[in-house]
Order: structure tokens, then C-alpha cells, then sequence
């Protein structure tokens, strides 16, 4: 026996019931994977039916002809003869191949002979006698890659369509619990079998067998199955803790209590204690007080002027402070703010006078770095009114309207002093809201501190992914996580969450989780939430940056709402 020893080749395995496609897609990806190379193959049958082995016996005893007919045996022995057969494959073929390195192709494993024999009839307690016995002939070997695949019926079989979806049902629960102890993977083959082929290398690519195409999970190289064909059951290759499944919990209810907000103003909006006591932001950050009131009362201003310079001019000094009473005394004490009328003396005058009356001018969303290196000045606000005339000096504005990425305007934003990565992937995500850029908010994230620690606590492992990467597939996966919980998830009339989105809600369920999983340690170590939840009354009604076509609908919503609020008694 060889099962003991590490392995340095690698099981790959297709499962599902008899009829979904197992053994033909397993045929062809073994042609697919020779033809680009990869020699230290082996496909197999699993058992298989050579002559003279085991295998073959079972064959028979299965198509009636001989020495006995299957239905002439009880299912626990049909089982007993399967994982005998099994056995006999692994010691003589399968393991003596992984450890000559190679890469072990199998149509079945033994979770076929736990779902048949259940499904037939047989005690749990002994078919997981006969199960133990070939786990053990497999020793310390797990697959690299298991797949399950899925159809709604069978391929040229006439299985009752009661037992069918009881057989898929079975196969699903054993596969959910199976991920815990190596790579799992769910997918649909409904489609053309090239459909499903290139899905399936799509899944080695990201699990088992990386080097074949040169693709990390989220490379653009070569074609790629529809996302759509494939449903990963467990995030792979991240190795979850119960922290993920929080995180869209988290997402839904939070979602919710904005709505709750907006509907009826009743409070208390949360039926979740910890979102009913503590301080979180909204879901989606544009929906926050301060990021509606940056879009509403600062960028989007009828009555102030609308080129590309008084735009950024207005966007980055409400940021640098980010706090809506240090742009209300601004105003108050200035008048229109423009920047054609911009007064360093002026501007440091009321900014000074309001911290001598003990008034905070500086948001405590995030720390921005007092930024003295350079700029020749003591106090803080000082060398941010500094660094504000600097950009505009450098035509910063005009050069943001001519980038064509995201991630090129953060470059130029990140260039200057004292703007270090998470400040520039915010400062461009507010230029964004305006009509300055039109960035995709699908293509570039930068996680801050807080989303750093969040991504620590909701993965045990990460699986060689870096942060961008996993916010990434946060993003791309949560319609389908959501589906997997059961939760109903209201998007903003219509508007997925995105990168930024994703990326803010990995910040606050850090802090969930120090109250809610404080067993589950983060990066910095805080242990407890800062701020408590003060109720204020129902929400105005959001408005959003109107290239996102969400505020007619959100009027609609709105209308709707009055009259069935009128209808009812």
C-alpha cells in the first residue's frame, strides 16, 4: 500500500449519477489534456472493466451476464463487489501512478457506491463500513479536483424522475460535506459538450492543473466557458470560514434595513442584534450619508460651474475632509464654492476658527496622513489646501478626463504625496460619480485596511489569490451565494454591488465578526465596535449619479409607494 505516502501526481475526479456525462467528458478532456502535452496521463474507468479484474466481474454481474445478475444480489453486496473493485484499482493501477507523478483521470469515486446504496436501500451504518474500507485503500490521497456534474435529467437513460432527483439530491449533500476536506466543484452540463469541456478546463485551470493554459482565476488569456456554465459549490480554490457565509448575511440585512428606512421609518429596522446596536455602512457605498450628500450637494450643483477643473475642485475638497459640517462652514462663512474664488488665507482663516471652537473637520471614516513633507506648513488642513492647488497647478482635472482606466486616473492620484493606495482608490471612485470619467467599477478594487482584516476572517486559506482577486470574485459570485443561503437580496433598483461595494462590506464585517465570531481573529487584533448605532429619522429618498439610470426608477418606486401607502386603511 502506497496511500500513506505524499503523492506527487494528481486525482482528478468526475462524479454524478449514471446518465449525466461522467465517463464521455472524461474521455474527452483526456484528449484534450494529451493534445496539449500533458503526457503523464492516465484515464480510467473507474472501476473499469479490463479483462480478468474485478472490474470486469462487476460489468458483468450489471448487464446480466454472469456469473449472477444484479438483481439477484442484495445492494449492500452490488456495493460490496463495486468498492472491491475499486480497491483493486487503486493498489495496482491508481496509486502506483500518482506516485510516479502522474495525473490520474477517474469517472467515478467512491461516492458513487455511498449515493447508490443509499438511494437502494442500504443501511447507513454498513454502506459506511463498506466506504471506510476504500478510504482507507486510499490512505492520505485526496482529489486535487472533484467535480460534480449536474443535469436535470438523464443522458439516454429512462430513470423514473423521482429517483433521478433523488440521486442528484444525494449527490449534492455528500459533495457539500466532501468540500470541507479537498476541492469541490458543481457543474451544469446542459449545454454542447464543448460548452462543457471548456468549463471544465476552466475549473483545472483555476484548481488543479494551472500550468496547461497559463490562467489564474481571473487571467483574460485564451476563451472561456460562459460564467453562467459552471457553479463553483465552495469558492475554490479559498478555503472558507463561517465568517464568509456572514458576509452575505451581512450584505442581505444591511440591504434590508435601508429599505425598511425608506418604507416605513418604523424603528427598529434590524432584526439582527449586533446591526441594531453598533454603527455599520450601507451596502452599497454610494448610499451612504456622506457619499449622497457628496452627489447630491456638492458634485451635482445646478447652480454652481460644471467644467472638468470646478468639478474636481469641488469633489477632492469636500474628500480631504470628508465631513459634511466642514463643507456646510465652508459655505456658510465663503459663499459659492469655486475655485475660481479658491483663497488659501481665506480658506485656512475658517477652517482654523472652527477647530478653535472645538468643531472636528476631519471625518473619523478614515485616517488621512497630515501630509507635512513638502508643503511647508504645521497644521494639517493647511497641507491639504496646499495639495489641492498642487493638482490643480498639474491640470490633475484635465489629465483625469483623458485616462481610459480606473486604474490609470488612481495612478496619477496615488503619484502625489501622502496619498498612498486606499486614499487614491477612493478619491477616483468619487471623481467617478461624476460626469468627469465613466471607469468600469468591474475591473479595479484596492482593498483598504479594514477589508484586509475582513478577507482574513472570512477565508482559512486563500488559496494563492491576492485581495484584488478575491474581492473580485466576491463580486462576480454574489447572485449565486445568495441563491445558496436563501437570502433575498434587494440591489439598488436594479444595480449589482460592485468591486467598491464588496470591497467596503469585507471592512464591516470585520467588525461584525468581533462581536458576532469573536473567536475568528483578523489581521490588527481589535476585539470590539467603536461606534453605536444612534436612530435617526426615515431616510430622504437617494438619488444617485444619474449615468446610472436608477433615479426615474427610483421616482416610479416612490410613486408606487404613495399610492399603495393611500389604498391601505
Amino acid at each position: 500500500m502506497t496511500g500513506n505516502r505524499p503523492t506527487p501526481g494528481r486525482l482528478i475526479v468526475l462524479e454524478g449519477p449514471d446518465g449525466v456525462g461522467k465517463t464521455t467528458l472524461c474521455g474527452a478532456l483526456a484528449e484534450q489534456l494529451q493534445s496539449r502535452g500533458h503526457d503523464l496521463l492516465l484515464q480510467l474507468s473507474f472501476p473499469g472493466k479490463q479483462p480478468g479484474s474485478l472490474g470486469e466481474l462487476v460489468y458483468r454481474v450489471h448487464h446480466e451476464q454472469g456469473p449472477v445478475r444484479v438483481g439477484d444480489i442484495s445492494m449492500l453486496a452490488t456495493q460490496a463487489l463495486h468498492i472491491a473493485a475499486h480497491i483493486d484499482v487503486i493498489d495496482r493501477q491508481i496509486l502506483p501512478a500518482l506516485q510516479g507523478g502522474r495525473t490520474v483521470l477517474l469517472d467515478r469515486y467512491w461516492w458513487s457506491a455511498w449515493v447508490y446504496g443509499l438511494v437502494g436501500g442500504c443501511s447507513r451504518q454498513k454502506l459506511r463500513a463498506l466506504v471506510n474500507a476504500e478510504r482507507s485503500a486510499w490512505g492520505t490521497v485526496r482529489p486535487a479536483l472533484a467535480v460534480l456534474l449536474r443535469r436535470p435529467t438523464p443522458i439516454d437513460r429512462n430513470d423514473p424522475p423521482a429517483r433521478w432527483q433523488r440521486l442528484s439530491d444525494e449527490y449534492a449533500r455528500l459533495a457539500e460535506r466532501e468540500r470541507r476536506l479537498h476541492t469541490v466543484a458543481v457543474l451544469d452540463n446542459v449545454a454542447t459538450p464543448a460548452v462543457a469541456l471548456t468549463a471544465l478546463l476552466d475549473l483545472l485551470d483555476k484548481n488543479a492543473l494551472p500550468s496547461l493554459r497559463g490562467q489564474s482565476l481571473f487571467g483574460i488569456q485564451g476563451p472561456r466557458a460562459p460564467t453562467r456554465s459552471t457553479a463553483i459549490s465552495h469558492i475554490l480554490p479559498l478555503k472558507p470560514s463561517v465568517v464568509y457565509d456572514t458576509y452575505w448575511r451581512f450584505a442581505a440585512e444591511r440591504q434590508e434595513i435601508f429599505f425598511r428606512r425608506l418604507e416605513d421609518g418604523v424603528f427598529p429596522w434590524a432584526s439582527d442584534q449586533i446591526l441594531a446596536k453598533y454603527k455599520f455602512t450601507n451596502a452599497y457605498r454610494a448610499s451612504d450619508r456622506v457619499s449622497q450628500y457628496l452627489i447630491r450637494n456638492v458634485i451635482y450643483r445646478d447652480d454652481l460651474p460644471t467644467s472638468a477643473e470646478e468639478i474636481f475642485f469641488r469633489t477632492l475638497l469636500f474628500k480631504l475632509f470628508n465631513r459634511i459640517e466642514t463643507w456646510t462652514t465652508l459655505e456658510a462663512a465663503l459663499g459659492p464654492i469655486t475655485s475660481r474664488d479658491y483663497s488659501f488665507t481665506h480658506y485656512d482663516r475658517v477652517l482654523t476658527r472652527a477647530m478653535a471652537s472645538g468643531a472636528a473637520i476631519y471625518s473619523a471614516a478614515y485616517i488621512m496622513p497630515a501630509g507635512r513633507r513638502g508643503r511647508g506648513h504645521h497644521r494639517k488642513h493647511q497641507n491639504h489646501l496646499v495639495l489641492l492647488e498642487r493638482m490643480l497647478a498639474d491640470s490633475l482635472p484635465q489629465q483625469i478626463t483623458e485616462c481610459r482606466s480606473m486604474q490609470h486616473a488612481f495612478t496619477l492620484f496615488k503619484s502625489y504625496p501622502g496619498i498612498g493606495d486606499f486614499l487614491a482608490y477612493q478619491y477616483v471612485t468619487d471623481i467617478n460619480y461624476s460626469e468627469l470619467t465613466d471607469f468600469s467599477e468591474t475591473e479595479f478594487v484596492v482593498p483598504g485596511p479594514g477589508a484586509l482584516d475582513g478577507i482574513r476572517k472570512c477565508f482559512h486559506d486563500v488559496g494563492g489569490l491576492n485581495e484584488p482577486e478575491i474581492i473580485k470574485f466576491m463580486a462576480d459570485r454574489q447572485e449565486r451565494e445568495f441563491e445558496r443561503l436563501g437570502l433575498r437580496f434587494r440591489t439598488l433598483w436594479g444595480r449589482q454591488l460592485q468591486l467598491i461595494d464588496c470591497q467596503n462590506l469585507f471592512c464591516e464585517v470585520d467588525k461584525y465578526a468581533r462581536v458576532g465570531h469573536p473567536e475568528i481573529e483578523g489581521v490588527t487584533g481589535r476585539s470590539r465596535i467603536k461606534q453605536r448605532f444612534a436612530p435617526k429619522p426615515s431616510l430622504p429618498t437617494p438619488w444617485y449619479p444619474p449615468k446610472w439610470d436608477l433615479n426615474d426608477k427610483i421616482a416610479a418606486w416612490r410613486r408606487n409607494k404613495t399610492e399603495n401607502d393611500a389604498r391601505t386603511p
